[in-house]
C-alpha cells in the first residue's frame, strides 16, 4: 500500500483511468508498453505487492494470481498464496536481482487518494514507495509502476483498508492483469518482428 500526494496530478510520464471504462484495458495495456524497455533481451519482472489479509491492500496479490498461469515471458511475485508484503519485501528484491541479469521491474500495489480517484488505476515512471499509505518505511520499487486507489486516504489507513470493498479491487485487479497480458502479447510480438527483420539481414549479407 503506498500513499502519493497529489495523486494523478498532470504528469506527461502517468497515465491514470477508471477500471470501469470501457477502453480502461486498452488503455492501460498501451500506457504499459509505452514504459517497456527499448533493449528486449531484459527480463521483465512483476512485483504485486500487498497482502490477502486486508481487503484494500489484496490488489496486488489479486493480479499476480490471476497473471500467475496466463504469461509466458513476463516473470511474477506476489500472488494470494505467496504475497509479496512488509516482511519479505527487500529479501524478494534481493532474489530478484540474483535470479535475473538487469531486470526491468513493474511494481503494482494498491494506494489510498482522494474521493473523486477512487476507482482509478495508473501506470507511471519510476518506482512506488511500498507501506508509505500506512508509515510503514520499505525499499522502492519498480522502473515502472502501476497503482490502484482503492479508497480514500487522510484518517485511519489500517480501518480504511479493512473496509474497502473487495467487489471494487477485484474489478481494478481484473482490468490490471487482462492489460499486462494484452501488452505482453504486443511486447512478444515487436519481438518476434524484429527477430524476423534481423534474420532476413543476416540471409541477404550471406
Amino acid at each position: 500500500m503506498n500513499l502519493k500526494s497529489g495523486i494523478f496530478q498532470a504528469d506527461k510520464e502517468q497515465n491514470r483511468i477508471h477500471y470501469e471504462s470501457h477502453d480502461a484495458v486498452q488503455h492501460l495495456s498501451s500506457s504499459i508498453n509505452q514504459h517497456l524497455p527499448r533493449l528486449l533481451v531484459r527480463p521483465i519482472v512483476i512485483v504485486c505487492i500487498g497482502t490477502d489479509r486486508s481487503t484494500g491492500d489484496c490488489l496486488g496479490p489479486l493480479v499476480g494470481t490471476n497473471l500467475k498461469s496466463q504469461l509466458s515471458h513476463f516473470h511474477i511475485y506476489g500472488t494470494l498464496e505467496e504475497p509479496v508484503h512488509a516482511v519479505n519485501l527487500e529479501e524478494t528484491l534481493t532474489l530478484i536481482q540474483e535470479r535475473y541479469r538487469y531486470p526491468f521491474i513493474i511494481a503494482v500495489d494498491a494506494c489510498l487518494g482522494r474521493m473523486k480517484s477512487v476507482g482509478y488505476l495508473q501506470v507511471g515512471h519510476g518506482p512506488i514507495k511500498p507501506g508509505a499509505g500506512v508509515n510503514k518505511v520499505l525499499p522502492d520499487v519498480g522502473d515502472i509502476h502501476i497503482t490502484g486507489v482503492v479508497n480514500v486516504s487522510g484518517f485511519m489507513e489500517f480501518f480504511v483498508l479493512q473496509n474497502t470493498r473487495l467487489h471494487l479491487v477485484m474489478g481494478m485487479a481484473n482490468s490490471i492483469s487482462q492489460a499486462i497480458i494484452e501488452a505482453e502479447q504486443t511486447y512478444l510480438e515487436k519481438r518476434r518482428t524484429l527477430k524476423e527483420k534481423w534474420l532476413i539481414r543476416v540471409d541477404a549479407l550471406n
